[in-house]
């Protein structure tokens, strides 16, 4: 009955059949060409602590140089590389009044961060050095040079959302916030600004995170601590677990201009501040040292991190210290620094 239908009459067709045998080649090749993601792919991160792109480093780069060139290579080993921002890139504000610090780089800088970095962390104290105006201004150009940011916005909500970032079918979430005074640059409901850390709203964001954003993996990047203070202080402590209990896969820090301890929580990483990155006018052995971290995540969170020293020139440029790591973690083994 089903063998005399019209249909089946004309695939007995020479001409039909040599169709219906193309099909299916075709189909097959689609199928074993088609990029088939892993059930828990590996996806592997860099974050550095305080990139600021004025004076020193701004020089290098207005006479054409780069001075990301010796991390360059290291960098771009990771899927996804992440900074923070520590200056306004902008042309436009006046610098705060009574502030003895403000950085504010040329647009030309952009060029560098696009190089180097997928995304940048606006939440730390000198985001707001120029004002609004230039503060906007920056968050125009990143968006124009499709540079991921998070941290910052024009309002409250958007500082406070998650920047989310896919790789290889994982979606991590990156969050910012700022603990260091001043507070005045803190976004609010009609106001651009950096997302300032209230426990409560911190908490909330991480849940938001995996919930609304539907994200495998949150990430927050903190500015906080006391500058030159090489432990991570109560406060420190206190929020990183409060962090890592909401949902948070790991915390990582900056802004003392050293390197601080690091901690396993729960099995969880907590690096309390990676240290300057690029940033001139700094002369002590601590302060010129940073850590470039690699860190390897997957749905079930953060597999292992490890640590590369660098050290700032009298220009601000990073040079790495070691051709391998010098500091190292693994989830299956956290109590080990063995880096080989």
């Amino acid at each position: 009955m089903i063998r005399n239908s019209l249909p089946w009459r004309r695939l007995q067709h020479p001409w039909a059949r040599k169709v219906a045998a193309c099909l299916l080649v075709s189909v097959a090749w689609h199928c074993a060409a088609e990029p088939v993601s892993p059930p828990n792919p590996v996806v592997s991160i860099a974050f550095v602590g305080d990139v600021m792109l004025a004076d020193g480093p701004g020089q290098t780069i207005r006479r054409g140089k780069d001075p990301l060139a010796h991390v360059a290579r290291v960098l771009k080993q990771s899927d996804i590389r992440v900074g923070n921002l520590e200056c306004v890139i902008a042309t436009q504000g006046r610098p705060e009044p009574g502030k003895p610090y403000t950085f504010q780089a040329h647009p030309r800088t952009l060029k560098i961060v696009q190089r180097h970095f997928d995304a940048v962390a606006l939440a730390n104290n000198h985001s707001g050095d120029f004002g609004p105006e230039a503060f906007v201004q920056m968050l125009d150009l990143l968006g124009q040079q499709g540079i991921g940011y998070f941290g910052g916005g024009r309002n409250l909500a958007q500082a406070h959302a998650p920047l989310i970032i896919e790789r290889k079918g994982l979606r991590i979430a990156l969050l910012g916030y700022n603990e260091f005074f001043p507070r005045s640059f803190e976004a609010d409901v009609d106001r651009a600004g950096v997302a300032w850390s209230e426990d409560q709203q911190v908490t909330l964001d991480i849940q938001n995170a995996r919930a609304v954003h539907h994200a495998d993996v949150v990430i927050p990047m903190m500015h906080w601590g006391w500058e030159h203070d090489t432990l991570a202080s109560d406060r420190q402590r206190q929020l990183a677990r409060l962090m890592i209990d909401a949902g948070a896969d790991a915390v990582v820090g900056g802004h003392p201009h050293v390197i601080q301890n690091t901690e396993d929580y729960r099995g969880k990483p907590i690096i309390y501040s990676l240290g300057n990155f690029v940033f001139d006018g700094f002369d002590s052995l601590p302060t010129t040292t940073g850590w470039l971290l690699q860190m390897d995540v997957t749905r079930d969170g953060v597999l292992a991190w490890q640590a590369r020293t660098t050290r700032l020139d009298a220009r601000g440029t990073p040079h790495l210290q070691s051709r391998v790591p010098e500091r190292c973690w693994r989830k299956d083994l956290p109590e080990s620094n063995d880096c080989h």
